[in-house]
């Protein structure tokens, strides 16, 4: 069995991607058991400068740090839980020192066995406006949307002083409903909820889009992996 490594950038997020694993692990292999785990977690205040400023190079570098940490740690692969990180992840250079899952391709994936024609991007205001998701899904026929220039404050304003922070509140959510219904009334037939913190918000009992949860999604995709039932990945970072 594998050896999954987490790199995390943001902590509520990760720890649902650990728990995700965990219970993904005891689901295929039963009571009490699950790959074995490393995780590391830099804090990202170091390099919230950085993402205001573009840096990709910088941030890039940050998560080097984290991935040779798992490396060393004997991880045989890395899943990193936070779907802006994966703008810097895809700029070109040095290769990271083990494989990676990229999450953009795996939610996208499922996207296209769902059998999806336009996805609607709710997540930081970096992931909405970034390449990530317009690149992962193009590359599968798939179009997508994004909020208005208004919602999307409100949706990134929501990620950075309250979920990342562990702040989960009724208001929050009715703003996220009314939001992916303006998605639904343009069309689409999905929601990507891929800042990894929003399916702890909203989940799919109150979502009026079926939903694309990146940070479930991932922590599955890693379990496959690390239990043979999915490819080892071969992405050491750099475009797709």
């Amino acid at each position: 069995m594998k050896h999954v490594g987490i790199l995390a950038h943001s902590f509520e997020g990760a720890t649902l991607c650990f728990h995700t694993a965990c219970m993904e692990g005891v689901a295929k292999l039963g009571a009490h058991m699950h790959p074995e785990i490393t995780m590391t977690c830099s804090p990202m205040a170091l390099v919230l400068d950085a993402w205001e400023r573009g840096d990709n190079e910088e941030l890039r570098g940050f998560f080097m740090n984290d991935a040779r940490k798992l490396a060393a740690a004997g991880a045989d692969f890395f899943v990193l839980p936070d779907n802006t990180a994966h703008i810097a992840m895809e700029t070109a250079g040095e290769p990271f020192p083990i494989p990676g899952l990229n999450i953009g391709e795996v939610v996208a994936e499922q996207a296209a066995k769902d059998g999806r024609g336009k996805v609607g991007i709710l997540g930081t205001k970096y992931t909405m406006n970034g390449p990530v998701y317009p690149g992962a899904f193009g590359r599968r026929g798939i179009a997508w949307a994004v909020p208005s220039a208004e919602d999307q404050k409100a949706v990134n304003d929501i990620i950075f002083d309250e979920l990342c922070l562990g702040v989960f509140t009724d208001s929050s959510r009715d703003a996220y409903v009314r939001i992916i219904e303006k998605l639904k009334a343009d069309e689409c037939d999905a929601v990507a909820l891929v800042c990894t913190e929003i399916p702890l918000l909203v989940t799919k009992d109150v979502s009026p889009l079926p939903t694309l949860e990146s940070t479930q999604l991932l922590a599955r995709a890693a379990v496959e992996v690390a239990v043979g039932e999915r490819p080892m990945p071969t992405w050491r970072g750099g475009p797709v």
